[in-house]
């Protein structure tokens, strides 16, 4: 499987780039064949502000943003967001301003939540939600919930990968897409190709990361 890994970098900036990953994988609702591997992006330091000054692009001299909602780990990156959004410049609408970078909480139940000492940059703030990977897009519907719940006003959505299209009313700014890996599929499971020919799973996706399947 890693043997036949290959990158996939942006054009105008070669350092922004992920692994690929070849194989038959599933997440916890769907069948993908192909596993990015988006981490080099999260942990490093030069990758994460060269990722923010690209994300920052779509926002910068036309979106309010008070807060940046980070999912699975995309702290990192959200704080050079934030620094990229408040730079001074005649454009930059943020200029100046204090942009704050926060994270939410599962409960008990698997839900997601903000505690009391953070709702005062959710409740009525413009908020800039960030995640790694759009694939089912669960994880974002669950993130929109959790922030109209709490009253917070999303002013955009970005992420590292974007597996599916954008639907009405809900444009996600990706730094990659399904089309710039050639042959992605994402695929019900009930549905899955590979499923149907006999192939079998090689790992299990989940937002840190895939783990193989032993003993087959």
């Amino acid at each position: 499987m890693e043997s036949k890994i290959f990158s996939v970098s942006l054009e105008d900036s070669p350092r922004i780039s992920i692994n690929v990953i070849p194989g038959h994988f599933t997440t916890s609702n769907a069948h993908v064949n192909f596993y990015l591997d988006v981490g080099g992006l999260k942990s490093s330091a030069l990758a994460a502000r060269d990722a923010a000054r690209a994300l920052a692009v779509p926002y910068f001299s036309s979106t309010p943003v008070d807060t940046i909602v980070c999912m699975e780990k995309t702290a990192a990156i959200g704080a050079y967001l934030a620094e990229e959004l408040t730079h001074e410049g005649a454009s930059a609408i943020n200029s100046g301003n204090d942009i704050h970078v926060i994270s939410p909480i599962s409960n008990v139940n698997n839900n997601l939540v903000f505690p009391d000492s953070m709702l005062q940059w959710i409740t009525g703030r413009n908020i800039l939600l960030l995640v790694a990977s759009v694939s089912s897009g669960r994880t974002v519907q669950s993130a929109l919930e959790c922030l109209t719940y709490y009253g917070g006003k999303v002013a955009g959505i970005s992420a590292l990968f974007r597996a599916l299209p954008d639907t009405p009313g809900q444009e996600i700014h990706a730094l990659f897409t399904a089309e710039d890996i050639q042959g992605y599929i994402l695929s019900d499971p009930s549905q899955c190709a590979m499923c149907k020919a006999g192939v079998k799973l090689d790992a299990i996706v989940n937002s840190e990361g895939y783990t193989k399947i032993t003993g087959q």
